[in-house]
């Protein structure tokens, strides 16, 4: 999957969310959008076939697009071998204001931890299919981190959190993250929304 800002934006504006910003004078504050893989519809995969999405107007006023490979879903021992009793967790997209702030990721490093209220679904049938048939909302540790250094396959990476494919990528995002903290404050919405809400867009 390949998109371009102003899709990501139309997609976004288009489910009734909220867009930040259109003020030439107010810099990194950013939109983080995370893009499910409709194709695959609730099959198991097991792989980084998501991407997660970072838009913003730099220094200079210019619109900045970022787009890495991701998963925004569990994989096969996450959901084979999920840690909470009510099943492993799998965002619902929306939009989620001021879910995350830059806080350590298992105590282990700096990532985008969850603060905030989230939506998820709960599988607990290990059948490989993901369920949509109950949900739960709270704080669960559902965090946006990194995998290996390239990794291949998801397998636990995530029980939930959104999870870059790449370190490198990862790193490039945090970076980015840092200067709109500094500037707005560590605190960070994110949306998710389907690959099939942009080609909606474009039929």
């Amino acid at each position: 999957m390949s998109y371009t800002k102003e899709q990501i934006q139309a997609a976004v504006e288009a489910k009734g969310y909220a867009w930040f910003n259109d003020d030439a004078n107010k810099t990194y504050d950013v939109n983080i959008v995370g893009v499910r893989n409709s194709s695959t519809g609730l099959k198991v995969t097991n792989l980084f076939d998501d991407v997660i999405t970072l838009s913003y107007k730099d220094e200079n006023g210019n619109w900045q697009y970022h787009e890495w490979a991701n998963t925004t879903e569990p994989g096969t021992k996450g959901v084979m071998e999920f840690h909470n009793a009510n099943g492993v967790a799998r965002l619902k997209p929306g939009q989620y204001r001021s879910s995350h702030a830059i806080g350590l990721h298992q105590g282990k490093y700096e990532a985008l931890k969850q603060c905030g209220n989230l939506t998820v679904y709960r599988d607990s049938n290990k059948d490989m299919k993901y369920d949509e048939t109950r949900t739960d909302t709270g704080i669960f540790g559902v965090n946006i981190h990194h995998a290996g250094v390239d990794s291949t396959y998801v397998e636990n990476w995530s029980e939930g959190c959104q999870v870059f494919k790449r370190i490198a990528d990862f790193n490039e995002f945090m970076a980015i993250i840092h200067k709109a903290a500094a500037i707005h404050g560590n605190h960070f919405s994110y949306t998710l929304i389907e690959s099939a809400d942009i080609k909606n867009l474009l039929i």
